[in-house]
């Protein structure tokens, strides 16, 4: 038992994706070798970068759209064939307004959800691509608060990942992790 609130406590509960709700199959070392393989066709090296950092060299090259659409790629795929994880469960149960903020492009949230029959009980997805700005930065949440019209103050972040737990606070939205719910019974 947890002396927290439970999630309908809140007038609103947003979900992260991969590692959430779904586990997306995505081999992200052949997301990596075909990005590393984008920037040599443009004479930039990126040999070594991670993902994320790759995607800030995207943006400084001039590269994004091309970069996107490599991740976006192996995401979509991924999102068809992902594996469903127990919090999903919980989905269809909230009385309350239910968002999903994913660092995932926008098109494999959605896959995804609908892969898992989650969609109908989803009113706002962002995803990575849907604003300027990515998780940890607090916009991608607070848009998503704001598609379901609800106070970032009312609302709790689920998520699995320090990145998670830190635009949860940046945004000052309670965070709760998918770890608490191993032995929560709310």
């Amino acid at each position: 038992m947890t002396d927290r609130p439970s999630l309908d406590a809140y007038d609103a509960v947003v979900y992260d994706l991969d590692g959430t709700l779904v586990r997306l199959d995505v081999d992200w070392n052949a997301v990596a070798r075909d990005a590393v393989a984008r920037f040599d066709a443009h004479g930039v090296d990126a040999t070594g970068y991670d993902l994320w950092t790759m995607l800030d060299l995207a943006d400084a090259e001039g590269l994004r759209d091309e970069l996107e659409a490599v991740i976006a790629d192996h995401e979509r795929e991924g999102a068809r064939v992902s594996a469903r994880l127990p919090l999903a469960d919980r989905v269809s149960s909230h009385e309350v307004p239910v968002g999903v903020c994913s660092l995932n492009c926008e098109a494999s949230v959605r896959l995804a959800l609908e892969a898992h029959d989650l969609a109908e009980w989803v009113d706002a997805v962002v995803g990575r691509d849907s604003v300027a700005t990515r998780k940890p930065d607090p916009e991608p949440l607070l848009t998503t608060l704001r598609g379901i019209d609800v106070a970032p103050g009312r609302a709790v972040f689920v998520g699995d990942s320090p990145r998670d737990r830190t635009t949860a606070e940046r945004a000052g939205v309670a965070y709760r992790s998918v770890e608490s719910f191993r032995f929560s019974v709310d």
